[in-house]
């Protein structure tokens, strides 16, 4: 099952996203996309670590997703995140289109539990800058592509996690 969790900054999409894997046996894998560009990163990353707690094995791959993703095997998996993975494909100036069609071929092929979780950036005002409206529009369409190949959707408002897709509850109807 694939899951893709977005929301705003500090929406609660991590911490639901977490709770979602935890339904599920220990150990589970934490597929950490983030880069400490400064200290104030690096803090953030070690905080994050510290409140996930036992039972978790981190990961870190700022740039090579897909090839992480397939090698965890059946293990559940949270990939957090989505949007700092596109920011480390830009900056190091990756071709984008290649690397999510290797993200879609590989979640295609799991079977395990996969939660991604995404900023959803689309919401605000146009970008002055160009490499920023691309950012956004990278984002849009990559958060689309995967929403087409998920079970289930879920937006992150204020610590309030709202399905927007779920085939699997369809299912049970």
């Amino acid at each position: 099952m694939i899951e893709l969790v977005l929301g705003g900054v500090r929406s609660g999409k991590s911490r639901y996203a977490e709770s979602v894997v935890k339904q599920f046996p220990a150990p589970w894998v934490y597929l950490a996309t983030g880069r400490a560009w400064d200290a104030e990163m690096q803090e953030r990353i070690v905080r994050h670590q510290a409140d996930r707690g036992e039972g978790w094995r981190t990961i870190e791959e700022p740039l090579e997703l897909a090839d992480a993703l397939a090698a965890v095997g059946d293990a559940p998996v949270l990939v957090d995140c989505l949007t700092l993975w596109l920011t480390n494909l830009l900056m190091e100036e990756r071709d984008i289109s290649v690397a999510k069609e290797q993200l879609l071929e590989v979640l295609s092929r799991r079977k395990a539990l996969t939660v991604l979780v995404g900023n959803e950036v689309g919401l605000g005002i146009v970008p002055e800058n160009a490499l920023a409206r691309r950012f956004r529009d990278e984002a849009g369409w990559l958060h689309q592509a995967i929403a087409g190949l998920a079970q289930k959707v879920v937006l992150s408002v204020a610590g309030i996690p709202c399905v927007i897709k779920d085939i699997s509850s369809e299912k049970d109807e």
